[in-house]
């Protein structure tokens, strides 16, 4: 099962960024991704085997009982390259590096193999681009972008079904498996 801890905007940010989205430039090359996919990746885990998954979620579930919930709200816009289009968070982003890191342990030591550590950077995908796509339109009309303060109060495991159709511009969709409340 492919899988990764998230933290999930709340309905209210997700509208904010829709709006704010409709009235962006939408150029060529730029693939949007779907609302629906849209999360701050805490820790990718890739493919996890079946028997690791018990450790995994009782560790996940201590890693949330040890986090307190914390302030976040969608902020500004950036880009990777030419690559990929991202809104990044503002508010308690130390809350929210922490509980990365917790995650990242978690996993690490229910057994998954992980990738190589490195400093978390909170983002959410909003689209990727083919090699050369001018992302400054979108740069431009986004930048002052800021949404409104909501509660970040749930760690989510969240399964990553890739497409399979071979249909162009399918997207991966995303089932959350377990989710633990923040309580620390």
């Amino acid at each position: 099962m492919r899988l990764f801890a998230a933290v999930l905007p709340a309905p209210g940010a997700v509208a904010e960024l829709r709006d704010a989205l409709a009235g962006a430039p939408r150029p060529d090359g730029l693939r949007w991704t779907a609302e629906a996919g849209w999360h701050f990746t805490l820790a990718f885990m890739g493919e996890v085997p079946d028997p690791l998954l018990p450790d995994l979620h009782a560790r996940l579930a201590r890693a949330a009982h040890r986090s307190a919930p914390f302030p976040l709200r969608l902020h500004g816009i950036g880009h990777f390259g030419d690559r990929a289009l991202w809104t990044g968070a503002a508010g308690g982003i130390d809350a929210m590096r922490l509980l990365a890191e917790r995650a990242d342990a978690a996993a690490r030591r229910a057994g998954v193999s992980m990738e190589q550590h490195r400093r978390y950077t909170p983002h959410l995908t909003l689209a990727r681009g083919r090699p050369g796509t001018d992302l400054r339109p979108c740069l431009d009309a986004l930048a002052g972008f800021e949404g409104t303060p909501w509660q970040v109060d749930t760690l989510s495991l969240v399964r990553s079904n890739l497409p399979v159709s071979g249909v162009p511009g399918e997207q991966p969709r995303y089932e959350v498996v377990e989710a633990w409340p923040l309580a620390g």
